[in-house]
């Protein structure tokens, strides 16, 4: 029998045109793109397995996915080949062969998401599928204190979205912080995992400290509720930025080559 490679992807796209990660019966996703042209380069059927499910409209910079395969190709070999086959706004960024163990969505140890708000009156053509647009003034220094109540491992069921499926509401956030640059404001937030809409809740809820809806010391009180109806909007997808999924260290597996 022929002994199956796993190969990791490290895939960039642009959201804006696909319904998420996950494949759909009646629209198209970046699942679905790339295991399309996996399949007609392989010339089997396989299983790709995505580290995060981003929504709709939400792009990433290295979302994380693998499959295995009966092709003997090589790690540029399967760069070079999906990158010719792609569509413009899906990019393999690199292709690796990994243990036969090595899954892209349980192995992971962390995800780290960036957010990022145009702050200013007038729209940015350029960024208008990058960037939540918000025209009125918002307070940096009050948002950063609010942010602080959210490090460390809480029930996030007051920032979890009605269609969580996840049986455990409690998560760790290592990270969350806040820059601010030419009228941009960005959201680093790093976490052992995320619930359904947990970043965005999480943004619009800053949101909504930084426009004087809520003071900073609220957060804790609402973290505590475990009611997302005290928690601020869900903030829009296309400002959301699957950053970097983290693993653990992996020694050279020399019997993968």
């Amino acid at each position: 029998m022929t002994e199956l490679k796993n190969i990791k992807l490290t895939i960039e796209y642009y959201g804006t045109a696909y319904h998420g990660w996950q494949h759909q019966p009646r629209h198209i996703s970046i699942q679905q793109a790339v295991k399309e042209k996996i399949e007609i380069i392989a010339k089997e059927k396989i299983n790709l397995i995505g580290a995060s499910r981003t929504d709709a409209g939400v792009h990433a910079l290295a979302q994380s996915a693998n499959f295995k395969t009966k092709s003997r190709m090589n790690e540029g070999e399967w760069q070079r080949a999906l990158n010719s086959l792609l569509p413009s706004d899906i990019v393999i960024k690199k292709a690796e062969i990994v243990p036969p163990d090595f899954h892209a969505r349980f192995s992971a140890k962390g995800k780290i998401y960036k957010y990022l708000i145009l702050n200013q009156p007038i729209p940015s053509a350029l960024y208008r599928n990058y960037a939540w647009h918000i025209t009125y003034p918002l307070n940096f220094t009050e948002m950063r204190k609010a942010a602080k109540f959210f490090i460390g491992r809480h029930d996030f069921s007051s920032f979890r979205a009605s269609s969580c499926t996840a049986e455990n509401p409690v998560r760790k956030i290592k990270r969350l912080a806040i820059a601010k640059k030419d009228g941009f404001i960005q959201f680093t937030i790093e976490a052992d995992a995320f619930l359904h809409h947990m970043v965005r809740n999480i943004i619009g809820t800053l949101i909504a400290v930084g426009i004087g809806k809520l003071t900073p010391d609220k957060i804790g009180s609402i973290l505590k509720a475990k009611d997302r109806r005290l928690a601020g909007k869900t903030a829009p997808p296309h400002g959301l930025y699957l950053v970097k999924v983290i693993y653990p260290v992996r020694k050279l597996c020399f019997s993968c080559l």
